[in-house]
């Protein structure tokens, strides 16, 4: 089944993963930001979340919304309820998850924003939803998994950081052989304009 993701008005800046079960809606890309920042509102299934890792080139700020979200930075656990923000910065392990059992939303800012981070976002997600991944939303593909891994910034914490300069050298032939703008191609189309009151948010 074709992807859905820029099937209705504004539909482009919500996107959502049939596995994981929860929505990323871009609130300003780093484009519109002149690249100061990416702003993302999350809506979080109950249980959900990721694992240990890290970002290289920016930091992450999230701000709960609704529900409650569990952000460990480094080994420090924050419980945060609606207007709790919590700071992980660059090059820090961290992850996020939900222990409610109703959905949470929350923004997450980048700063300063990173466009390749978004485009691995919606890539990922268009894939879930045309079924190319597996029961724990990764790519089956191992060069797809190159490819986002790397554009997007991100390390994976842990004995799993071993496997970097292998996916580095995949997903750099990968780029030479065409696969990275084909999935561009397909799911990052142009996205509709930001709404007004949230185009200049931090």
């Amino acid at each position: 089944m074709p992807s859905t993701i820029d099937t209705a008005p504004h539909a482009s800046r919500r996107i959502w993963n049939p596995i994981q079960k929860d929505a990323a809606i871009f609130l300003v890309t780093a484009e519109e930001s002149g690249g100061a920042h990416t702003l993302l509102e999350i809506e979080l299934a109950p249980g959900g979340g990721n694992t240990l890792h890290t970002h290289t080139d920016f930091a992450e700020h999230f701000e709960v919304i609704e529900g409650e979200l569990v952000v460990q930075v480094g080994s420090q656990e924050h419980v945060l309820g609606p207007g709790g923000a919590a700071v992980a910065p660059p090059r820090t392990p961290h992850r996020f998850q939900s222990r409610s059992a109703r959905p949470t939303r929350f923004r997450v800012a980048l700063r300063p924003g990173h466009a390749g981070f978004e485009r691995a976002l919606r890539i990922g997600y268009g894939m879930a939803e045309d079924g190319r991944v597996n029961a724990r939303g990764l790519p089956r593909r191992l060069d797809h998994l190159a490819l986002l891994v790397d554009m997007s910034g991100t390390v994976p914490a842990g004995v799993a950081a071993l496997a970097l300069p292998l996916l580095r050298f995949i997903a750099a032939r990968a780029r030479r052989r065409g696969v990275e703008a084909e999935l561009t191609a397909r799911y990052c189309p142009p996205m509709a304009p930001a709404e007004p009151h949230v185009a200049g948010a931090a």
